[in-house]
């Protein structure tokens, strides 16, 4: 449809001609102001917002201030027990007004059990202002007309949601995908029928079938599990990479984990280079979007249903397990620093309320309220000081990666006893031949890596961090063990770094499944 890909581009670049000094812009500060007021405005009746008296903030002057002195921080456990268990029950104007239809099913990467985060119709208009928000945003890449007439393959969870008698609930790219606009349904694939589909081999299945007959512009969706489909349809219809059965693929939108170590797989499924754009689309909402090329940092949404406040990111606000503590000091947007490492907090218009979602970020630049995911407030090692961040792990593997030619898309990393002091154990999971590897050597450089990236871990390694022990293991494995656990597929992802019980379990597994094979 050559028309409608010539008037979607015009639409997508009118933006772009509107001279900058034209549009009004308000400071970030003034942006979250006003986010924070319409926020405490529309939640003022609710349970909530009358326990901590909303309407009374609302009056005084520095309502921000008053705001985060009266409202507790909460982590999920906090904030369930207290307030979202009763929207679970079907209770209206909880801690936001009007009913929960939509509970998004999220263990993130740190939790066993899955949480429940309610979605209400205020956050998926958000969600949508937001994507409209970064489909404009492709207007700085200037791609060709013809490409808006290509379509768009969105691999997320099933949009048939399972209904427990008040709400539905599922996995977020599931509850999005199944309020997509009209308009949108001529580009998204794999279309509505194989979108509902439950079983995950099933589906995969599915769009592999149907991957010849469909023009492929855009994908969407986490990189193990995209990964995983394209590898499947090169098999399948016996071609060298993706792009002899998608020619016109040109753009990979992706999310909620480092992309860094697939890099070099993905790699060798295109037969040309494509454009990556990262987006921060958590439960919890659309928090940020890369809106420009030639950068790897995203931009904050400061004003579109969701209020941030930022906790540093250190021994003064957190413990050793990664616990925010009682007294941890919150920032606003415009107290940050670029380049230090903070906690993401935040307040929006799906009831959540000063609510530790477990990511860490950094800003990249404050002017542009620009930042980058660096890990999880509970995927780090601190046995003895070393403060290992999922940044330098990710960082170390791909200069691995880089260094020895070899392909490493997984990974996590134990901390564990080692005689009367501690070791870190990495669990490495590849396509390559195993038995061509040297270990040894693996083991040395992933070691020198984080010697180089982190001071604090090359002191802990004179003494502290006696050993650093190293498993290859095929990159199957991996996926079989979310399989078991319930979480292939969607936005699912393999932890980084993986603790206490969490460890056990996949110690077990690897002894059942792989290592007492014979």
């Amino acid at each position: 449809m050559p028309i409608l890909g010539s008037i979607i581009k015009s639409a997508i670049e009118f933006p772009s001609k509107i001279p900058l000094e034209k549009i009004r812009r308000l400071s970030p500060e003034k942006q979250q102001r006003a986010t924070l007021k319409k926020l405490l405005r529309e939640a003022q009746y609710t349970a909530l917002g009358e326990t901590y008296e909303f309407g009374n903030m609302l009056r005084q002057k520095d309502f921000v201030q008053a705001f985060r002195q009266k409202v507790p921080l909460h982590d999920y456990n906090a904030i369930h027990q207290r307030w979202w268990y009763r929207t679970l029950n079907g209770e209206a104007f909880v801690s936001w007004p009007g009913k929960v239809k939509y509970f998004a099913l999220s263990s993130g990467t740190s939790e066993a059990s899955s949480k429940y985060i309610p979605v209400t119709a205020d956050m998926l208009r958000a969600i949508k202002k937001t994507s409209i928000r970064q489909i404009f945003s492709l207007a700085r890449y200037d791609f060709p007309r013809d490409f808006y007439e290509r379509g768009i393959l969105m691999l997320g969870g099933s949009t048939h949601l399972q209904f427990n008698g008040t709400y539905y609930e599922g996995d977020l790219s599931g509850i999005t995908a199944g309020n997509i606009p009209f308009w949108f349904q001529h580009f998204y694939k794999p279309g509505k029928r194989i979108s509902k589909e439950r079983d995950w081999t099933t589906k995969l299945d599915e769009i592999v079938r149907n991957a010849k007959n469909w023009d492929i512009g855009v994908i969407v969706g986490v990189p193990a599990w995209l990964q995983i489909l394209m590898e499947r349809i090169i098999k399948h219809y016996n071609v060298k990479t993706i792009h002899d059965v998608w020619p016109n693929l040109s753009i990979y939108v992706h999310g909620g984990v480092s992309f860094a170590p697939y890099a070099k797989t993905f790699e060798k499924l295109l037969a040309r280079p494509i454009t990556y754009i990262e987006t921060y689309l958590a439960s919890e909402g659309f928090i940020a979007y890369q809106s420009r090329p030639n950068t790897s940092a995203m931009q904050l949404v400061l004003d579109n249903g969701i209020f941030f406040e930022f906790i540093p990111f250190n021994d003064k606000n957190f413990d050793h397990e990664g616990h925010f503590l009682p007294d941890a000091e919150t920032l606003t947007i415009d107290q940050v620093e670029e380049g230090r490492e903070y906690a993401l907090v935040l307040s929006s218009c799906a009831g959540a309320w000063r609510y530790l979602i477990g990511d860490t970020i950094k800003f990249t630049s404050k002017t542009l309220s620009e930042i980058v995911i660096t890990g999880r407030t509970k995927h780090f090692l601190n046995l003895c000081g070393e403060h290992l961040s999922q940044e330098n792990m990710n960082r170390a593997i791909q200069l691995l990666e880089e260094q020895m030619n070899i392909p490493v898309p997984e990974f996590t990393v134990a901390g564990i006893k080692h005689d009367s002091m501690f070791a870190h154990k990495w669990y490495l999971g590849t396509p390559a031949d195993l038995s061509a590897l040297d270990v040894k050597a693996i083991r040395d450089r992933i070691d020198q890596n984080l010697k180089d990236l982190n001071d604090d871990y090359r002191v802990e390694r004179i003494a502290a961090i006696r050993e650093v022990l190293i498993e290859i293991l095929p990159l199957q494995l991996f996926y079989d063990y979310m399989k078991i656990l319930g979480k292939e597929g969607g936005q699912h992802k393999f932890p980084r770094v993986i603790k206490n019980d969490k460890h056990l379990h996949w110690e077990e597994f690897l002894d059942k499944c792989y290592r007492n094979r014979p």
